[in-house]
């Protein structure tokens, strides 16, 4: 802890006067820390601290609210502080503003202008034109060979036949990628702040299916994200089963019957 306060510290060219702890979860460590001359920042470490340094940029530019970057190397992600007071049960309507707000930036193609990892595994953004091979071949195929081969085969017949169940050319929105509750900081009824993103472009209804891996977003977060299009529901059982892939490598087999479940709903 104190070895990442420091870290921070020289970033930003000051003396620690206090460093705490905080949850960061299985994947990273995060400290808040204070310098003597008074300023404020939350260092963490990460895959690749200046690629989630571009995203939160990223974030930022699309008029969706993130924390600032203050430093980064290789090594640690300096961020300003934000707000986190509140609880995501009152801001939800404004969450599928922001994430609305989010989805209307759009890139080229489907992916990223470099790769990125949820820990141990990789998450490969190629770009591609067409959304179905993207989404066969670097969310589903390619986690193939991790999980049995039972799996695997049931992967692969759904990853053949993604052309006739996803939109080819759906517009390139700006995906938080990593879009859970946690990652959600909020104060007085609004969202104040997306963090810990896996940025890539792709169908905005991504971020909402990895949104209803743990959390339940009522009515008014969905009249505020706007109207999703026919055989949206299809979508995002298909899109809930790269997360559901990826906590099933990270965490073990507690996760393989989601898995199994979701290939089950989709007839694979």
């Amino acid at each position: 802890m104190n070895d990442l306060g420091r870290r921070g510290a020289a970033l930003l060219g000051g003396t620690i006067a206090d460093v705490t702890g905080m949850g960061g979860g299985s994947l990273s460590q995060i400290v808040r820390l204070r310098l003597t001359d008074g300023r404020e920042a939350i260092v963490k470490t990460g895959p690749a601290p200046r690629t989630e340094a571009a995203m939160v940029r990223a974030i930022k530019a699309a008029g969706a609210p993130a924390p600032d970057v203050l430093a980064a190397d290789d090594t640690v992600l300096v961020l300003s502080v934000v707000d986190d007071g509140g609880a995501l049960s009152s801001a939800w309507s404004d969450l599928g503003r922001v994430l609305a707000t989010l989805h209307a930036a759009v890139g080229p193609r489907y992916g990223w202008d470099c790769d990125y990892a949820f820990g141990p595994v990789a998450i490969v953004n190629t770009w591609a034109e067409d959304w179905p091979s993207f989404w066969g071949e670097h969310r589903l195929v390619n986690n193939a060979r991790f999980v049995g081969n039972g799996v695997a085969k049931r992967l692969e017949a759904l990853a053949a036949d993604l052309p006739n169940r996803l939109p080819k050319h759906p517009p390139p929105s700006l995906l938080h990628g990593d879009l859970w509750g946690g990652n959600v900081l909020a104060a007085h009824g609004r969202v104040s702040g997306l963090i810990d993103p896996a940025c890539y472009y792709g169908d905005g209804l991504v971020d909402v299916a990895m949104l209803q891996m743990f959390d339940a977003p009522p009515p008014a977060f969905f009249s505020a994200y706007g109207k999703t299009e026919a055989g949206h529901r299809e979508r995002l059982l298909i899109y809930r089963l790269w997360p559901a892939l990826v906590h099933l490598r990270l965490f073990g087999s507690s996760y393989r019957p989601l898995v199994e479940r979701l290939l089950s709903e989709l007839g694979a």
